[in-house]
């Protein structure tokens, strides 16, 4: 349940359209469900503003089946990620509709139809490898509620690539730097905007890369300004904290439009 399931279901209450005994039905599984082998926190979407996300490696496909089928009762949007053939098998069976990406592998039930925030996420994968990661931040972004656009293979090596994309740099609210090998490209892109810059390093790259290492510490040692990291091959954890930022544009908005 969401925040707005929770204003609708109050204003049901309060024009008696429903008992409040239907109400309470529809309660009982707040904060938390306890299915045995997970505790589904239904409550979350109120607390953080987007409900729990099931990350699917690790599960059996029908742990994961059943999850989506208790959490899709309860919410509009249901998304996983980390998924594959076996367990997009199950979990269509439990939810017919649930879309997957498999490039990005995740999974999404509930995918909204318009964004909710104003504000446009950029995702920039500075190679054709680090696509798979650049897709979860862009499928997962776009499950949040966000205008989110791509903009592929415009890594360090070929730097005018990039600069042809400047006015998407300047129209977008929060950009999403995707790189491997030396990373250098969120640092690249900090210089040439005033956005926040969310830099994911990839574990793409060959043998001193370190799975990403390399990457990562690189963005931790940008000498640009303004650049946030997150954990390797971590997409999922941008689009989260490019969502986090988009809210608070669209609180600002509201209460600029109520003043």
């Amino acid at each position: 349940m969401d925040q707005q399931q929770l204003i609708d279901l109050l204003n049901k209450i309060a024009n008696h359209e429903i008992t409040p005994e239907e109400a309470l039905s529809r309660f009982q599984h707040l904060p938390y469900q306890d299915i045995g082998f997970a505790k589904i926190d239904h409550h979350r979407a109120v607390r953080c503003g987007f409900p729990e996300v099931v990350f699917c490696q690790g599960k059996r496909p029908e742990q994961v089946a059943e999850i989506f089928r208790r959490m899709a009762s309860c919410t509009r949007t249901v998304l996983g990620t980390r998924a594959d053939d076996l367990v997009y098998a199950a979990v269509r069976e439990a939810c017919p509709g649930v879309r997957y990406f498999e490039n990005a592998r995740c999974l999404v039930y509930g995918m909204p139809a318009e964004p909710v925030h104003p504000g446009k996420v950029l995702v920039i994968s500075a190679g054709t490898s680090d696509l798979p990661v650049a897709e979860e931040a862009l499928v997962c972004g776009r499950a949040m509620g966000n205008r989110v656009e791509l903009l592929s293979d415009v890594g360090v090596a070929g730097l005018h690539r990039l600069l042809d994309h400047r006015d998407a740099l300047h129209e977008a609210s929060v950009i999403i730097v995707v790189a491997g090998m030396e990373g250098a490209l969120a640092s690249v892109v900090a210089g040439l905007t005033d956005k926040p810059v969310i830099a994911v390093p990839t574990s793409v790259g060959y043998g001193a890369s370190f799975g990403g290492l390399a990457a990562l510490l690189g963005m931790l040692n940008s000498c640009a300004p303004g650049v946030a990291v997150v954990n390797i091959d971590n997409g999922f954890g941008a689009a989260a904290m490019a969502t986090a930022i988009n809210r608070l544009i669209t609180r600002r908005e509201a209460a600029g439009e109520k003043a």
